[in-house]
Order: structure tokens, then sequence, then C-alpha cells
């Protein structure tokens, strides 16, 4: 098929305004991804840009639109960091996937197996016979000065033989056209899970085409990773995980989303501990062996004991684990060296020297100088350059005219290696002006050419590395180059690897018609910690908006806040930290931000529409914080926050699947009513109560109807206390939270062992069955004090039986 300008795809009755890659060009001095150096569209981008140009600007917002609201409903984020600390950023994605032929893509692939063959021989030889600093081939000062050298790790052979199992590599195409590495990944390689929402926001905005175009799919790539990590464990009772530094990293749901996408357990490094020389983790069941990990932190923090002694986040005897052969890492502690730039100069020679081959994809070059001493010795190894995006031999020939290195050798100017090193070298340490291809972004409805880069992922699988067939484009946003990543402003895209025929339409589920019902791993106990008091601070902020809904009502009519009532329930508000000054109180606002930092921690085990849901109770309950007046004003206001509580409560009941988990969140949820309904009580049916507090009552325990219908008299303090405090058939009452987590206690692990109830499960049944043989008569201040302390005592059995 002829090739064709952009130009002539766009049908002669498109209009102007709809053409939109009208007046696309390339840069001058830029290779560019979807026009070839004739200006024309390269056939495997030709589908795609002839459907764009036939689109009415509106319908490609619709779509862009669909993309957005997919990564919005996802919750896909990532981290920023700036002087003001860090915040979660809405995914930037840029909605034009980068396309590049299948036919092309074999020879990236085939150059980026070689190269991860090769950076496995490298981090081998640095933590074992270390031959390639002995036989000069590696400067000594590069490794030993290294801080990503961890020297506790020297000698330890990984389990399975292997130091590395996931790479990625930052690729670009320089103005020649040919792709170079700008970076090598192997410390804790991101954006896997990245590269995977986009792929499913690109085809909501593109389904059509995507659908007609013979897309390679990402499935396979990751279910014949997830069965080498399923292989690597040594029995069938061994854990796989992903270990993460946890909810501040700037790439924290990608963690949770791999996690939950592979079906492995999301931990951080206190939730396992090292028991004779095997890792385990710490669950609610009690401490289960791990067999694998998949670092997602960086090596030196995975060790406070043997390695970085200021790690927060890492395992004491995380090394004498490996030691032992107990646990698998997934890239192996100490791999982190394999990034240091300075060796992308030595990968050719490397290359030739471990695996007998030319080095399939070359490297940007980035020149190593130490000190005065040593770049004699560097330059005896170094056999490329880069100055700018001009890559050359370097000057130095011998008499025959050949390029060599070496001090006896010179330059046209007469100088040696070594002293065009000290006069010329120093200039281009750390400064790679890479000048990168573009590839098409709308700008202003537009396609406009913007700098481009590639990160490409590679795992290591029964058959060898694997790569995945396209991967996480980085989009700058500007010509700029430096304003590719994305915390300078960056996006990112999706990377289309397209075929000449159908592809394989592969997924994670399995093929065969009979199955396995698996049942759901153990439950970490730093998960059931944020579980249970999800639950409590949900419940806690339901139980002040109820408070606050009666009292603004009835503030809305007096317009008096020292009338009795008013005042007496300011008073029990003001003991619980709430300020009937503010329509919606500061005290208010803390407890569902807290809410929302339990669920953040447990994202890999919260469903989108619950963080939603939860989320936009954080963002109207701020922005009524801001805008929301005493009375009636604010008794609307929280309805509305009521309603969308209940919202959340309604996925969390009817979705959530009934597990241990589950029932964390649960039992936090009736302890915290419990403690709610006890000390309203206990404040508002006292013989000091004002005139109205029952029937106030009644309104915050949502049963004012059903005290009407239960009892043939008006309120009084004895059918109060019966209908929420004794009533076991009423939601709301006290003894049906009792009897409810009595009924939960049960079923977690460990409530009955050899006959005999746990400390926990016990003093549930002893709390239940002492409330139920209770009258409306006997319920006292004293009693409903007592209450509370006996329920404070029950949540701390459980944190001591589940959650140490």
């Amino acid at each position: 098929m002829a090739q064709k300008t952009a130009a002539e795809l766009s049908p002669p009755d498109t209009p102007k305004s709809e053409a939109h890659t009208a007046g696309y060009r390339v840069l001058a001095g830029a290779a560019d991804e979807m026009l070839d150096t004739q200006g024309n569209v390269r056939p495997v981008w030709q589908a795609l840009v002839s459907a764009i140009d036939t689109m009415p600007e509106h319908e490609l917002h619709e779509r862009f639109a669909r993309a957005d609201r997919y990564l919005r409903d996802a919750g896909v984020f990532y981290r920023a960091y700036g002087s003001g600390g860090s915040s979660e950023r809405a995914w930037p994605f840029s909605h034009i996937p980068v396309m590049i032929s299948d036919a092309e893509w074999q020879v990236l692939a085939e150059g980026l197996v070689q190269r991860a063959n090769l950076l496995e021989a490298v981090v081998a030889d640095i933590y074992s016979d270390n031959r390639l600093v002995q036989e000069g081939f590696l400067p000594p000062q590069l490794i030993a000065s290294n801080p990503e050298f961890l020297r506790p790790l020297v000698g330890i052979k990984p389990a399975g033989g292997h130091y590395l199992h996931f790479c990625s590599f930052e690729i670009g195409r320089g103005p020649d056209g040919n792709w170079w590495v700008l970076a090598d990944r192997t410390q804790a390689p991101s954006g896997a899970g990245f590269a995977l929402e986009n792929r499913v926001a690109t085809a909501r905005a593109f389904s059509d085409i995507y659908a007609e175009t013979h897309v390679h799919r990402l499935a396979s790539f990751f279910g014949a990773f997830r069965k080498a990590l399923q292989a690597r464990t040594r029995n069938s009772d061994e854990r796989i995980a992903v270990l993460s530094p946890g909810p501040a990293n700037e790439t924290y749901f990608e963690h949770a989303y791999i996690a939950r996408y592979l079906g492995i357990m999301l931990l951080e490094g206190e939730d396992l501990t090292v028991v004779n020389g095997r890792v385990m983790v710490r669950t609610v069941a009690g401490l289960k062996p791990v067999g694998v990990l998949w670092r997602r932190l960086d090596a030196a923090f995975a060790d406070p004991l043997e390695l970085d002694q200021n790690s927060y986040i890492g395992t004491p005897g995380m090394v004498e684990a490996l030691r032992n052969g107990a646990v698998t890492f997934v890239n192996a502690l100490g791999s982190g060296i394999l990034e240091t730039r300075a060796l992308l100069a030595f990968m050719p020679t490397l290359s030739r020297h471990l695996l007998g081959e030319e080095l399939k994809l070359p490297s940007i070059a980035t020149w190593w100088c130490g000190q005065k001493a040593e770049r004699e010795h560097v330059a005896n190894h170094l056999d490329r350059m880069v100055i700018g995006s001009a890559f050359s031999r370097l000057p130095f020939f011998d008499d025959g005219g050949r390029s060599v290195m070496g001090s006896r050798y010179k330059d046209p100017q007469g100088r040696t290696t070594a002293e065009w090193l000290e006069t010329e070298a120093g200039n281009l340490v750390g400064q790679e002006v890479v000048t990168l291809s573009t590839t098409p972004a709308i700008v202003d409805g537009k396609l406009t050419p913007r700098p481009m880069s590639l990160r490409v992922f590679a795992a290591r699988t029964k058959n060898g590395w694997q790569i995945m067939p396209g991967g996480f484009a980085r989009i700058g946003s500007g010509s700029d180059v430096s304003a590719i990543a994305m915390q300078s402003g960056g996006s990112a895209a999706d990377v289309w690897i397209v075929s000449d025929k159908p592809v394989d339409r592969t997924s994670l589920l399995p093929d065969e018609e009979t199955f396995t019902r698996n049942m759901p791993g153990s439950l970490p106990s730093r998960a059931a910690d944020n579980l249970f008091w999800l639950g409590r601070y949900i419940e806690r902020a339901e139980g002040v908006l109820r408070i606050l809904r009666a009292w603004h009502a009835r503030y809305a009519e007096s317009a008096n806040p020292d009338q009795p009532l008013l005042a007496f329930v300011s008073e029990y508000l003001s003991d619980i930290d709430v300020d009937t000054k503010s329509g919606v109180p500061e005290s208010l606002l803390r407890n569902i931000d807290s809410a929302v930092y339990s669920a953040s921690n447990i994202r890999d085990r919260f469903s989108p529409d619950g963080w939603l849901a939860l989320n936009d109770l954080s963002k109207t309950a701020k922005r009524f914080h801001e805008k929301v007046k005493p009375g009636d004003d604010a008794a609307h206001a929280m309805t509305i926050l009521l309603r969308k509580l209940a919202g959340f409560a309604g996925l969390v009941h009817e979705n959530m699947y009934r597990f241990t988990g589950w029932r964390f969140l649960t039992i936090g949820r009736l302890l915290e009513r419990g403690l709610h309904m006890t000390r309203l009580l206990g404040h508002m049916t006292g013989p000091d109560a004002p005139d109205g507090a029952l029937d106030m009552l009644l309104e915050i325990g949502d049963n004012v109807m059903t005290h009407r219908r239960r009892y043939n008299v008006s309120t009084a303090r004895l059918t109060v206390t019966d209908l929420l405090a004794l009533d076991p058939l009423n939601p709301r009452s006290i003894l049906f939270q009792l009897n409810e987590i009595r009924i939960e206690v049960e079923q977690l692990p460990n409530a009955m062992v050899n006959g005999q109830m746990s400390s926990l499960f016990r003093e549930a049944m002893r709390l239940h069955s002492g409330l139920a043989v209770m009258t409306p008569e006997a319920m006292s201040a004293e009693v409903y004090a007592n209450l509370e302390r006996e329920l404070e005592k029950l949540s701390d059995i459980l944190a001591q039986t589940y959650m140490n």
C-alpha cells in the first residue's frame, strides 16, 4: 500500500477545523513516529490517523472523555512531590497511542532480551567471582564506591539461581531512526500496571479502531510472569506478594493494582518477620510463610539489621533469609547497581566479553570520570561516546588508521586518551543531550509532535525472557526533553504493537471448563487493623452527622444556641470535640479523612466503587465546611452527607465478599455504633435531661416511627431505653450490635481452639449475655458508663489477638 501524507488521509470534504492532523510536521533534527522522513504517514498509523481525521471535534472530545472517566472511576493516580510535600494527582494521560509495527518490535525485543541476559551476567559476577573488575573490564571504584553495591549480599546465591526476574528499559529513537537504550531499570521497575491501565483507557477511547486493529494483547505477558512466580514457591503453602514501601510511594496505586490483577498479596515491611531463617507474614490466622517477594522498595531499605539501619520500612533478618535460600526476591537485593548510568558506557565491551556478541541495542553512554588517576583506566575501556545526539568512535587511531584506545595513542591534536578526558570529557559528565523522536499528542484539538521515550518491560518466564508487547510511553509537555518525566509535567500514553495478521486474544482467566475454587489468602494483620478502623471511623462520622442534623434543625427554629436542649447537646458534642459553631466542624472532616487514610492503606482489597464513594464523601464534606452556615443550611448538608455515607455503606454491605476482611470492617462498625448509642443513652436519659431530649434521641437513632408503632404511649425513658438499648431486632440498639459482634467474632480465625473460646470470643459472649438479661429499669448512667468501658476493652482485646 502506498504511503500517504496526513493531508491525503483526510477526506476532501473534511472541514479544516476537523482535520486534526492538519499542520502536523516533523520537527527539525528529530525523527517522528507517525511521519517518515518524506512526511508520509507510516503504514502502521494510517488507520488511526484516517479515523481521527474523519471525526468531528465533539466526537473526539467525547472519546477522550470516556478514557478520562475510566481512569477517574478506577482511581488511577500518581503521587507528585513538591516543596509543600506530596499529593495524589490524577493520572496525566495522553490519549493518542504510540504505534509500532510488529516487525520493528521483534527486532527491538531481540535486543532487549540480549540486554537482559547481559545484565544478569554482570550482576552475577559483581556479587560472586568479581572477575570483571579483576580482569579490568570494570573500574574497581565504580563498584566499590557505589551506594547500590551491597556488601552483605556478596557470595549469596539467589534461590532459583537468577538475580533478575523483571526489568524495564528506557528506550528512545534517535534522529537517525535507530533505537537507543537510555537507561536500565532493575532496582524496582515501575510502570507495568500503569501500562495496563493506559491500555484499558485507550481501548475505551478508540474501541472500534482497537477492535479492528491487530494489536498485541498484554495479558499473556502477565500470565506467563504469574506462572513464573508460582513456580518459584517451594510448596503450596508459601505466599507470593508485592512488597511495597507503602501509600506514600509515588507509584503505590500500581503496587495495589498489580497485586489485585495477579491475585497476590500486597505487603509492607511491617507485615513480615523472619523466624528461624524463614520469611513469614503476620496474618489474623497466625504466621504464614512467604516464598516470593516482588520487591517495589529499594534494596537497601529491605533489612535495617544488615543494610540501611535507618530504614523504617524493611524487615530485620531478610538478608539471613536469603542466605538460607528461603525466599526469592524479584529482583535480587543488590541488583540496583545495574542502574548506575556509568555502566552504559561499558556495555558494548561487556557484551562481547560475556556473551560473545555485539550489542544489538546501543546505549546512550554516560562518561564515568573518577579521580584523575582513574581516568587513564577508564579510557582503556570506553569504546563509545555521545556528544549531543551524535554517536561516534573515540578520535584515537593507531598507525594503520584503526580506531583504538590506550594511553600510548594520540588524537589528531596530539593528546593521549587520558589528556583528552582531562580536557574534554569533564564537559560531558551528566550532560546527555538527547534528541528524541516525536509522537502525536492532541494539543488544542490538533495532533502536535511531542518528544517521547518508551519504557519496555521484560519478565523471566519458564521459556526465558519475554518482552511485553507494548509498554509505557512518556510524552513531553513541550519540545523540552527534560519535561518528559511525570514529576516535570509529562504525560503517559499506551503503546500499540500492530501485527499484519490476527493476534491471540488471551486473558488471565483459565481456559479449562473445570475449575478449582481457591479460598482467599490469609488476611495480613495490618490490613485487618485498617479495615477495623475504617469501619469505626465511618460509623463515628455517621453518629456525629446524625447528632448535628438534629441539633441544627432545632437551631434553625429557635436561633438560640443557649436554649436548654441545644445547650445540653452542645455540651455532649463538646466532650467529643465537635464544635456546633461551625456548619461542618473540623472534627467531622478528621473522622472522614481518617477513614480515607485507612482505606488508602488497603487499596488492593478495596473496590474502585467503594473508593470513589469514600472520596466523594470526603470532597463534599470539605466543600460544605467552607460554605455551609449553622442552622437549616447545615441540617440540609448533613442529610446529603448521610446519604453519601449510606451509599458507601451499601456498597460495602452488598458487594464486599463475606470473608475475614469484611468481618473486621463490620466488627469495627458494630463496635463504634454500640459505643455511640451507649454514650448517647447515658447522657440523654438521665434525670437532668431537658424536655425534648428523648424525642431528639429517637430522631438521632432513626427510630421515631418505630417507637410510635411499638409503644402506645408518648416517649418515656423506659420505652426509649427498651428500644435503643435492649431491643434485639432494632439495628440501632446496643444489644443488636453486641449480638452481631458475637456472631462475627465466632467466625474469625482461632475463635475456638481445642474446644476453648478465645479471650475475644469469651468477652463478646459475656457482654452480649450480660446486656440481654437487663431490663429498662436497671439501665442507669453507671451501667452505661461501665458498658462503654467494656466495649473499649473489647476493642483492645481484638487488637491484641489479631493485630500484634
